[in-house]
């Protein structure tokens, strides 16, 4: 494999990942719940963009309009994190180890519904990123659909910095994150924001499942697999962090994309390898906080 496919195939895994990864630590970061269901989502948004595309397909859709399908696809699944926010809603104020095993259950839920809803069977679309060709720089060549991934999750990284720091509501979510008692204090509906960021840390799961799907098979170990990467990314870049889940993705997908390449018995010993570094160095992780 060329140097030029090995980086955009690390840019490629780290995109999905950071996706994945950011609506995980939005979650804990405003609402404290270390969230399992994130690799559930992100199969879920994977069947679902997979069918959501056939059945656009059917119905004389374009092929090359892949992309902005998928991600319409992954935004309508990205809401059952209503129903979900609303179960979990009940345990908030019990036990941190309560609101995990809460979550367990959900985890658990999911993988029965992506059985009887889509079968045992793994769901492999057809060779569709082609339809896009290659991108063709200075001898290199790689696939156009990949570099568009990439290119749609640095844009949702810069929404979601814009929309923290730089947006009225999103001053709010960060003043709940750091003191929720003072913002109830002063009027802030915390349910409603509990709400919105559960949501949006659900879409983002979806979306990179379903931005995923053309590239890989969906199958019910998806969830067990991305989970695994997503806390790996946690571990490197800091529970918390934002900066930390991009820098983290980055680390993983290099990780995952030259063990892949050179040692593919070793994949995923390679990210523990990282993981065991990084904590026995810095245990809060890159840009995470020492917890007092």
């Amino acid at each position: 494999m060329a140097t030029a496919d090995i980086l955009v195939a690390a840019l490629f895994s780290a995109a999905v990942l950071f996706l994945v990864t950011a609506g995980l630590q939005l979650v804990f970061g405003v609402q404290r719940i270390v969230n399992l269901t994130a690799g559930s989502t992100y199969a879920f948004g994977a069947y679902f963009g997979a069918s959501a595309f056939d059945w656009f397909i059917q119905r004389g859709g374009s092929p090359l309009l892949l992309l902005p399908v998928l991600l319409v696809a992954g935004i309508i699944a990205g809401q059952i994190g209503f129903v979900i926010e609303r179960v979990l809603r009940l345990v908030y104020a019990r036990d941190e180890a309560f609101q995990l095993l809460m979550t367990f259950a959900f985890v658990l839920m999911f993988q029965d519904l992506l059985r009887f809803v889509w079968g045992a069977q793994p769901r492999i679309m057809a060779d569709l990123p082609s339809v896009y060709g290659r991108v063709t720089m200075g001898g290199f060549s790689f696939p156009t659909y990949n570099a568009a991934v990439i290119a749609c999750s640095l844009a949702i990284a810069a929404a979601l910095w814009w929309f923290i720091e730089r947006t009225p509501l999103g001053h709010i979510v960060r003043a709940t994150a750091e003191n929720r008692a003072m913002a109830d204090a002063l009027g802030v509906d915390t349910r409603r924001i509990n709400m919105l960021i559960f949501v949006l840390g659900s879409v983002l799961g979806t979306v990179g499942g379903a931005l995923v799907i053309p590239t890989t098979a969906a199958s019910l170990e998806m969830p067990s697999v991305l989970i695994v990467e997503a806390f790996a990314v946690v571990v490197i870049g800091g529970l918390g962090s934002m900066k930390g889940a991009l820098f983290g993705a980055i680390i993983v997908g290099f990780m995952r994309a030259l063990a892949l390449t050179f040692f593919p018995e070793i994949e995923i010993m390679a990210i523990y390898i990282v993981v065991v570094a990084m904590l026995l160095v810095r245990p809060y992780g890159m840009f995470g906080k020492a917890m007092p």
